[in-house]
Parts: structure tokens; sequence; C-alpha cells
């Protein structure tokens, strides 16, 4: 095993048997895998952690993503939608912390028109023109996803969710489509979007070949940005009693990720700190490098459950960040404001 593990640190790649293989390596392995993977971030990125502001504006989606705490069907969800002016004042905020880079998230809501999203995307822009500027709010057209990118947005975040389409009917009503989902990634990178995926690790009905898929498809894919953290349940969905991933098996394939594409931005997620106290530390010591904690105002930030028991959801946008430039100093590593563009190209 510890020949695969040196084979993809130096070929970059490993077929699908072989990807197989290694997902399920014992810990000695494991540990190989983690101490390269580090290796070769500081090789990229030296021992800088990228901060990106979380702004979840708006928790009305009209999708029914079956696994999905604010879907459309799930009636206890008490929702919200940001105004402008809040919008604003959350990145008035994280400017004056530090943050260089914004991320917009919201449900697929259809009250943010274009009009709408292109008002708030130019007010930003022009506001913090060295600031990059994230979008992660669904499926649109391609004549949407170009609107926002003339109106300056720079990145863009969509889960692939799964390369393997039968996988993601089993996670999604019939409505959404596999095809639809890679249409979106295919227009993203076309219009010139720094693009992010990623995939939800241990959810419903995955299994070891779905993620030597998803691993291949990326690969292939070569985005900007890998985001993938342990599924979660939520009470208020069918998957309610599905264990939950394992941080374990979250924190190897972000090693693997870093191994294969050396210069993408790897962020160890909320999602993984929410299962494991240190799973942020963790992540960045396997190869992460990329941090999003959340600017959006403390009122809303529990209506914003995709997942039960998120962490970080009663903190003042100042106590997280000071406290999480403490946790990342410990490991010897350091926040850093700027864009932090990727090196992936």
């Amino acid at each position: 095993m510890t020949d695969l593990v040196e084979k993809l640190y130096r070929e970059r790649t490993l077929s699908k048997s072989e990807l197989i293989e290694l997902i399920n390596c014992r810990d000695a392995d494991t540990e190989r895998l983690r101490t390269l993977a580090e290796k070769v971030r500081i090789e990229n990125y030296g021992h800088d952690v990228y901060v990106r502001g979380l702004i979840e504006f708006s928790n009305y989606c009209k999708q029914d993503c079956r696994y999905c705490g604010i879907r459309k069907s799930n009636l206890n969800c008490e929702r919200y939608r940001l105004s402008y002016n809040d919008i604003m004042e959350c990145c008035d905020e994280g400017y004056k912390l530090g943050f260089r880079t914004f991320v917009l998230q919201s449900g697929e809501d259809a009250y943010f028109t274009d009009d709408r999203l292109c008002e708030i995307i130019t007010a930003i822009k022009s506001r913090y023109p060295d600031c990059a500027l994230t979008l992660s709010i669904g499926e649109k057209s391609f004549d949407s996803y170009k609107r926002y990118y003339d109106c300056g947005a720079d990145r863009y975040l969509l889960r692939h969710e799964t390369a393997n389409k039968e996988h993601y009917q089993k996670l999604h009503p019939e409505a959404q489509s596999f095809e639809n989902r890679m249409r979106c990634l295919n227009d993203l990178k076309r219009i010139g979007y720094q693009v992010g995926c990623g995939f939800m690790v241990g959810s419903p009905y995955q299994t070891d070949e779905c993620l030597a898929e998803d691993l291949l498809f990326m690969k292939d894919f070569n985005p900007q940005m890998i985001g993938i953290g342990p599924f979660i349940s939520h009470k208020d969905t069918e998957f309610d009693d599905y264990p939950d991933g394992s941080a374990e098996l979250t924190i190897k394939l972000l090693s693997i990720i870093r191994l294969m594409l050396p210069k993408v931005l790897l962020p160890a997620t909320t999602a993984l700190a929410t299962i494991d106290a240190k799973g942020r530390e963790k992540g960045i010591l396997a190869g992460a490098n990329v941090v999003m904690p959340n600017l959006s105002p403390v009122l809303v930030r529990k209506k914003y459950q995709i997942y039960d028991n998120k962490i970080c959801t009663g903190d003042e946008s100042a106590q997280c960040a000071l406290c999480l430039k403490q946790r990342i100093e410990s490991i010897g590593c350091r926040i850093v404001t700027d864009r932090g563009d990727s090196k992936n190209k």
C-alpha cells in the first residue's frame, strides 16, 4: 500500500481500483499520505491559510434535495432573507476584520432575481475592488452565470455532489438531474470563473467506487477549489437517522486530493469541524489551506441549517475570527489577509 501512496505522490493520479484500495488503507499509510499532502501544500502555498467571509443571505430554496435541511418541503424551517443593506453591513464588518474574499451563499431563492443579484455584486466590487467575490447560489442558466461574471463575480462554488449518475438521483428528486449539474459546472468554467466543486463524504448510498469516481472526475475537471466535508444528517429530512460521515475518511480524502491536484484551494470545512472539535486543524495538517468563518448576522445563523448541530452559530464575527486565528497559529500556520487566488489554472 505504501507503494500506492508514493505512486500518487510521484504521478498525481491512480486508477480507479488503486484509488479504492487507497481509500481503505491502514493507519501507517494514512499517516504517510498526510505527511506528503502537508509537504505538497507547503511547497505550493507555504504556511498560509486563506480566510473567506461567508454570508448566508437566504435560506429559501426552490429545490428539494433529499438530505438538506433548507429543502423546500421542510415546513419546520424558519425562513429568512437578508436585505441589500444587511449584506453590505456584513461585508463592511468582514473587511474591517481583514477578509479579502466574500462568499455569498443561499438556497435557490427566486426572490433574488438576476437584477437584484447584479446590484449586490456590483456594489460589493465597487466598494471593495481589492476583494474577490464568490457566489454559491446553485444551478442557473448560462446567461445568468455570465451576467454575474460580467458584474464582477470572480468565483463560483457548486458541489458536483457525486460523479455517479445513479447515486446523484438517489440524493435528489426526479426534477433535479445529474446532467444539469454537470452542465452548470462546465458553463461556469467556460465563462471564466474560478470554479469550486466537491461532495459529501459518507452521503447515503455512497460506495468506495463512488468516491473513486469523484476523485477521477475532479482530476479531469481540474477546478480551482474543492470543498468536501462529512455528511451530517438533518432531523427534518428522510435521511434523519442515517449515520454521519467519518471525519477520518474526510481527512484522508483531503490528503489524496492535495496529492492529485497540488495547487488546488482546499477548505477545512465547517462540517468537518462540526463532527470533530479539532477538524479544521486536522484538515489543514492533512493538506487543506482555506477556512470559511461565518459573517452572517448572529440572529439568522441558526436558521441556515443544512445539517444539524452546525458550529459557530452564536459567535460574533470578530470573536470567531480571533478564535480561528489562534487555532490556526497553534499548528504552525497563519491566517493571511489577501484574495488568495488559486494557483491551479
